[in-house]
């Protein structure tokens, strides 16, 4: 995954037909979990774009999207609302949630 900043995330909104954005924290235990399934999807789904951030440094993500806990993914799917994950429940599931 690439790190990415907000403005990269508003971008990968623009142009992408579905944009992903991965939230977590560093000392964060579940975040470390929900990181290796996104490699996974990654390496199964090559052309899915996911972008990351720590959620320390992009702190204004957290009030525009009202962030509850992390981890988070913010998906965008071009016309509709951005959809909120906070359970990551397994690859599989995140698979059907990022088609």
């Amino acid at each position: 995954m690439e790190n990415w900043t907000i403005e990269d995330w508003e971008r990968g909104q623009a142009a992408e037909r579905l944009a992903a954005f991965y939230l977590f924290t560093p000392m964060c235990g579940t975040c470390a979990v929900a990181s290796k399934m996104l490699t996974v999807i990654e390496a199964m789904r090559p052309e899915l774009k996911i972008g990351k951030a720590d959620l320390n440094y992009t702190e204004q993500l957290a009030y525009d999207y009202e962030i509850e806990s992390v981890p988070c993914l913010l998906v965008h799917r071009p016309g509709q609302p951005v959809e909120k994950i906070y359970a990551f429940q397994s690859v599989p599931h995140l698979l059907e949630k990022l088609t």
